[in-house]
């Protein structure tokens, strides 16, 4: 019975990453944007499922909820733009004809030649990764056992919030700051577009205010949890993000008295108090980010309350395209 469910498990296994692999190539070489958009998508999925393969539920929650559904929202939304300004240009335009273009045939022969490299190079990494894959000893040592033997003076009794948020708490620090980054990069390209104010209809808003309420308690659940079992401020960020997204896609709008300080306020919160409290502990004599053991449970909550609504904020900035239009109404 046991070697017929090890089958089982290993057929299973590499049905995933079969299938994976299968997708990833999939959405790199459709030319048709929607279809590659929708094996991304499918791509997230998978990848989550792998996830929960592996034993790690927490990653698996935020690759299908950041990864799959959200991202997948926003290149949705991109694409959809996309199309209105080519469009607009087509209409502008005046009608050519590619085959009286005598450089077309030299362009075609030099994506034909850059697609032969790159394929080259991939074919090199994928060789050198499963080289490296090869390599590795049957039972590499890890960090768990100097994980566990510190866990009590972490704060938390999960170990992968105790890495993440004090043992290699640099790490998260500089993943909000890179998050906060991609919202200056996209607000520095163009003003966010005007979406058309139109009804969202019965069905849609009865969805939405059935399934926002519900949302709210699974991001709670996530953030609360996090001490403990699989969630934290990333999960819980992503979730409440993707209410916002919900709200933007029925037809509801940002206030206008939020698209000033106050959105910038929320945006920056969680990683100014996150260096806040690195900072403060060095008063005590500690190191920055070293928390006192009979605080460190407190301060992580702190930070993982004030990131959450931040994580979320800014993921839902970026799907929004684009700096808000301060003085309209909303």
């Amino acid at each position: 019975m046991e070697a017929v469910t090890a089958a089982l498990d290993w057929a299973l296994d590499g049905l995933l990453a079969l299938t994976l692999l299968w997708l990833g190539w999939r959405v790199l070489a459709s030319a048709d944007l929607f279809k590659g958009i929708a094996f991304f998508i499918a791509f997230g999925l998978v990848m989550a499922l792998i996830w929960v393969r592996l034993e790690a539920p927490d990653v698996a929650i935020a690759e299908a909820a950041i990864g799959a559904g959200l991202t997948g929202a926003l290149l949705l939304a991109a694409l959809s733009r996309l199309r209105q300004d080519q469009g607009a240009a087509a209409a502008d335009a005046p009608a050519e004809d590619p085959a009286k273009d005598p450089a077309e045939a030299r362009t075609g022969g030099r994506r034909r030649g850059t697609h032969a490299v790159l394929v080259g190079l991939s074919a090199l990494l994928f060789v050198g990764l499963g080289g490296a894959l090869l390599s590795l000893p049957a039972e590499a040592p890890g960090m768990s056992v100097p994980v566990a033997e510190n866990l009590s003076t972490s704060g938390v009794s999960n170990p992968v919030t105790a890495v993440l948020l004090n043992f290699r708490a640099y790490d998260t620090l500089l993943e909000k700051a890179v998050l906060l980054l991609a919202v200056v990069a996209a607000w520095s390209l163009s003003m966010a577009p005007r979406e058309p104010v139109s009804s969202p209809g019965r069905v849609l808003d009865v969805f939405v205010r059935l399934l926002v309420p519900l949302m709210i308690v699974v991001a709670s659940y996530l953030l609360w949890v996090g001490a403990h079992a699989p969630g934290g401020a990333f999960q819980a960020g992503a979730v409440l993000a993707a209410v916002a997204v919900l709200l933007l896609l029925s037809g509801k709008s940002l206030p206008a008295r939020w698209q000033g300080w106050p959105l910038r306020a929320l945006l920056t919160l969680g990683l100014g108090v996150f260096i806040a409290v690195g900072a403060a502990v060095m008063f005590f004599g500690y190191r920055f980010l070293e928390y006192p053991p009979d605080q460190a449970g407190n301060l992580i909550l702190l930070i993982e309350v004030v990131a959450t609504v931040s994580i979320a904020v800014a993921l839902a900035t970026l799907f929004m395209g684009g700096r808000p239009r301060r003085g309209e109404p909303g």
